[in-house]
């Protein structure tokens, strides 16, 4: 069974910062894409950032102040987001594109990391 783990979420006041941590774990043969989302309370999930095969994608609101990045020997995937905001309050989620053992791409997502920016 592939799954991923988010960790790293909490709450921190506004201009902090934090970082996030996507894990993969299980039969996995190769990554290919991973990204972050985040939802809002009564909001839409949204696309924060991507990256594949190191080229890097982010939402217009987060540029400049988070980094994407991975790490393919850990199959680990990382969010370092600064001079965070209230409205970014959000459960963050970890997606990735995997092929585990079966052969077969797999959209995979995490159960989410709660973030709370509020002083």
């Amino acid at each position: 069974q592939v799954q991923l783990v988010e960790s790293g979420g909490g709450s921190v006041q506004p201009g902090g910062s934090l970082r996030l941590t996507c894990a993969a774990s299980g039969s996995i043969v190769a990554i290919d894409a991973m990204g972050w989302y985040r939802q809002a309370p009564g909001k839409q999930r949204e696309l924060v950032a991507t990256i594949t095969s190191g080229i890097t994608n982010y939402a217009g609101d987060v540029k400049g102040r988070f980094t994407i990045s991975r790490d393919n020997a850990k199959k680990t995937g990382y969010l370092q987001m600064n001079s965070l905001k209230p409205e970014e309050t959000a459960v963050y989620y970890c997606n990735a594109r995997i092929m585990p053992t079966t052969g077969w791409y797999l959209e995979v997502w995490g159960q989410g990391t709660l973030v709370t920016v509020s002083s």
